[in-house]
């Protein structure tokens, strides 16, 4: 089942609604939009020049760095196509960062991953994100009423109190961090309770950390429910979402979403890892090719679920965590998943020079046995693409918290 038929459309009828989408956006934010409209003039570029989905990479990215100045500077006003009290609501997210929500019909596009991820009218849903001036609980709340759930605006904390609600009502849903459905269910069994008897939960909808398979699968085992991610942001909604088949999470409809080169902006082929830049077609608050961050690929590969979407295969860190040598970006997301590999790796550090000129990429690693180099070196140039030297030092010498990469070169 989906929620619409938007989650099947064929690519050609996709790329054309989404083309629709943005070309309202761009004739809005032209009009209205101040930072659109100096956007276009830094770049030199006018409305004219973006005339296609493919031309509207041509447009330089928002970055969140950006948006925080930019609102500190010139007001919010100044990136809205609307007046203030115009919106519905305007949320407050760390940064500080205002998060204008739009009177749209289900603002954020949350209710079709919600869909996917099992939830239906006549869920009771124990809501866990917190209420207060931030947007999550809200957020996150209005697509479940929309979709025909009763919800508890239970916020965070109280895990006395979350307990109770779960042992008390009928709760069948849960929204909030999969970290967190951990601990309710370590101080509910701390009470004597049986979680698959005593409590009802049978589906978790968790987001706003990275959610490791151990987690996802000791969750799923403690309650016997199914738990699914979803992927979005404070400024945006809905990114994309898991359905039944966790196998990556599908784009929303609700927004277009690039791969992108994190230095130039411009999209990548598709299966490289890049940033994550979205458009949600959103007309009072335009945020035309806002990056996130965040670093992600996508899988054309179809979806046993039947959703002919691309899919983000999760997320993998972030964009300026990133190094670029020899024309390969050097993730550290990518190399924990290597060092994981290999448990005489206490900790682990990656250097890169350019004496005389020349990149060089070393992996300092600090062991607590010896280790096979040769090993470590070709499982490293199997995911990242490149052949690091290996500097093995004593177990210490390296700290827990020190910097992943280190760039020390010079220019």
């Amino acid at each position: 089942m989906f929620y619409h038929d938007l989650e099947t459309q064929s690519p050609d009828k996709r790329e054309a609604r989404q083309w629709k989408a943005i070309k309202k956006l761009l004739e809005r934010a032209a009009k209205d939009s101040e930072e659109f409209q100096a956007r276009l003039d830094r770049a030199g570029l006018t409305l004219r020049d973006l005339d296609s989905l493919s031309s509207f990479s041509r447009l330089p990215p928002l970055r969140k760095k950006e948006l925080i100045s930019l609102q500190a500077e010139r007001g919010l006003s100044w990136l809205l196509t609307c007046k203030p009290g115009e919106l519905k609501r305007i949320y407050q997210s760390p940064g500080p960062i205002f998060d204008p929500e739009g009177a749209e019909h289900d603002y954020w596009g949350w209710a079709e991953g919600f869909f996917a991820a099992g939830f239906r009218p006549g869920d009771l849903v124990q809501m866990t994100f917190s209420y207060h001036l931030t947007p999550a609980g809200l957020m996150l709340e209005e697509p479940l009423r929309e979709i025909g759930c009763a919800v508890i605006p239970a916020g965070p904390g109280n895990t006395d109190v979350q307990v109770d609600l779960m042992r008390r009502l009928p709760v069948t849903g849960f929204v909030g961090m999969a970290s967190y459905l951990k601990v309710i269910g370590e101080k509910a069994r701390s009470l004597g309770l049986d979680l698959r008897k005593d409590l009802g939960i049978r589906k978790a909808f968790v987001a706003a950390e990275r959610l490791p398979e151990a987690l996802r699968t000791e969750v799923e085992d403690m309650f016997g429910c199914t738990v699914r991610q979803g992927y979005g942001t404070a400024d945006v909604g809905s990114i994309a979402y898991e359905c039944e088949m966790p196998q990556g999470m599908h784009l929303s409809s609700r927004a277009y979403v690039e791969i992108c080169d994190p230095e130039t902006g411009r999209p990548l082929p598709l299966g490289e890892t890049g940033e994550v830049v979205v458009t949600p077609f959103t007309r009072d608050y335009p945020l035309l090719r806002l990056a996130t961050g965040d670093l992600s690929s996508l899988t054309p590969a179809p979806c046993p679920c039947g959703r002919t979407s691309l899919r983000l295969d999760g997320i993998k860190g972030r964009a300026d965590d990133t190094a670029k040598v020899k024309g390969q970006f050097i993730y550290p997301a990518q190399a924990a998943q290597v060092a994981v590999q290999f448990p005489q790796i206490e900790a682990w550090q990656i250097v890169l020079t350019n004496s005389g000129g020349k990149d060089r990429l070393t992996v300092r690693l600090a062991l607590t046995r010896d280790i096979d180099a040769g090993a470590f070196q070709a499982a490293f140039q199997a995911l990242l693409k490149l052949k690091p030297e290996v500097q093995a030092q004593a177990a210490g010498t390296i700290a827990q918290d020190a910097r992943r990469l280190v760039d020390e070169r010079t220019y």
